[in-house]
């Protein structure tokens, strides 16, 4: 019985993470035909021409595969000789070679921070699109991750202190809105910065989500949304989680920024608003978390099971409490399961936050997850049961600075760590999940995936 519901869970996390890849997602809305980019075989609300320069830039775990699939959509452009071409900036071992657009991999795997490649290959971005005209078009790719690969801090803001704040932020338990509100703030390229450098007569954002809720203006931190960054907010922020010491000179230019006060914002009801320099930008939501959620419960239903579905699960709940909640409901669906002989199964997506001590181990929110499940099975005395497995993955395969997705728990894994005498207990305590689950076979490597829209979490019971 292990092995098979193993197996099982496999065969949801493959199809949560096919579900999402941009190769498939873009076809299926985005296509070109007359001269024309049409939306679901269908004109924009304002025409999309493709008579004059088209400039494909963005950034994103998925934009590798995003600018790819653009590629393909403009075929027929190309072959009437429209002049594509394009950067996007993807991490480490994300990158391909395309045609027309370049894919630059300007961060190392597994560190979600901006490095000075990043910023290099975001000036170039912004140049690109500031050159065109009222002919010309501007497709901007916005995935998961693009807020450390879309980067171009204000004057006055070093990137070394941009990276020392976020670094912080992130060890601190900050969620992705606290952490992309302070982006915001103190970067021009995000909260609508890249459209509105741009002077194309067009612009049009493809985006695949890696936040709870599909918030445009959260996603990579808004490139081409309109949302003012709010210096005051991002105040805040550094002042509920200690850090506005962290990096003196980033607070006082907030403080200066919060002083002087907030322009007046655009307008954008579902992503459409008109930029000052009369570039009309569109958005185009491709995908989101619930993409891959709904995808592993199809699955999980032509196994057999019984599925209860999680779309919008609090980004601010820790991991430790995920996984402590998981197995309580483990345990309810196991007895369920053995009374009826119906297969349970619970999928769910989110994105828990994690608060690293000083003192701290190896290991990832979705690792955390599931060895504080393990602790929390053990305190209430039970054995593991034989059906019943818990997972936790990222869908773009990354899970903190580890060479792990995520991972899993089964009566194999929950075997071996007590085989192997591993304080489970001290090893969530310390963030140390990366050691413990590794020597107890509960790893799951998938390598970078080419997409990214937060995570998903699986019970299985079988009885």
């Amino acid at each position: 019985m292990t092995v098979s519901v193993r197996a099982e869970m496999a065969h949801l996390v493959e199809a949560a993470i096919a579900a999402v890849r941009p190769e498939a997602l873009v076809p299926r809305r985005i296509e070109c035909r007359g001269g024309e980019l049409l939306l679901d075989q269908a004109p924009f609300a304002e025409a999309v021409r493709l008579a004059g320069r088209i400039v494909v830039i963005g950034g994103g775990k998925a934009a590798a595969g995003m600018a790819a699939a653009v590629e393909a959509v403009l075929v027929p452009a190309i072959a009437g000789g429209a002049d594509v071409r394009g950067l996007v900036s993807v991490p480490e071992g994300c990158g391909r070679r395309l045609v027309h657009v370049e894919v630059r991999e300007t961060r190392p795997a597994g560190v979600n921070l901006p490095t000075p490649a990043a910023v290099a290959a975001t000036a170039g971005m912004i140049g690109a699109v500031a050159a065109l005209g009222p002919d010309d078009l501007a497709i901007v790719i916005v995935t998961g991750g693009g807020s450390a690969l879309l980067e171009s801090p204000h004057v006055g803001v070093s990137l070394d202190d941009l990276i020392a704040v976020t670094r912080f932020l992130s060890a601190a338990g900050a969620d992705i809105r606290e952490l992309n509100l302070v982006r915001q703030a103190l970067s021009a390229a995000k909260a609508g910065g890249l459209a509105r450098a741009c002077k194309a007569g067009r612009l049009v954002a493809l985006v695949l989500s890696d936040v709870i809720g599909d918030p445009l203006d959260l996603i990579s931190s808004g490139p081409c949304m309109p949302a003012p960054a709010d210096p005051s907010a991002a105040l805040s922020i550094l002042r509920r989680h200690a850090a506005l010491d962290v990096a003196p000179h980033l607070t006082r230019f907030l403080e200066r920024a919060a002083a002087e006060g907030l322009p007046p914002a655009s307008h954008a009801a579902g992503g459409e608003w008109t930029t000052p320099s009369d570039c009309r930008v569109s958005h185009v939501l491709l995908g989101s978390n619930a993409t891959a959620v709904d995808a592993a419960a199809r699955t999980a239903r032509d196994l057999g099971y019984d599925v209860t579905i999680r779309h919008a699960v609090s980004a601010s709940e820790t991991a430790e409490s995920v996984g402590r909640r998981l197995a309580a409901e483990a345990a309810e669906l196991c007895a369920a399961a053995g009374r009826d002989g119906r297969p349970r199964s619970v999928i769910e997506g989110g994105e828990a936050v994690v608060t690293v001590p000083r003192d701290h181990g190896t290991g990832g929110r979705n690792q955390q997850t599931v060895l504080a499940a393990v602790e929390a099975w053990r305190r209430a005395g039970e054995p593991w049961p034989v059906g019943l497995t818990i997972t936790s993955i990222g869908t773009d395969g990354e899970d903190g600075p580890t060479d792990a997705a995520g991972g899993f728990v089964d009566d194999h894994v929950a075997e071996r760590l007590s085989g192997e005498g591993i304080d489970v207990a001290r090893a969530v305590a310390r963030c140390d999940a990366y050691p413990a689950l590794a020597a107890a076979d509960g790893l799951i490597r998938t390598g970078p995936t080419g997409t990214n829209v937060a995570d998903v979490r699986m019970i299985l019971a079988r009885p």
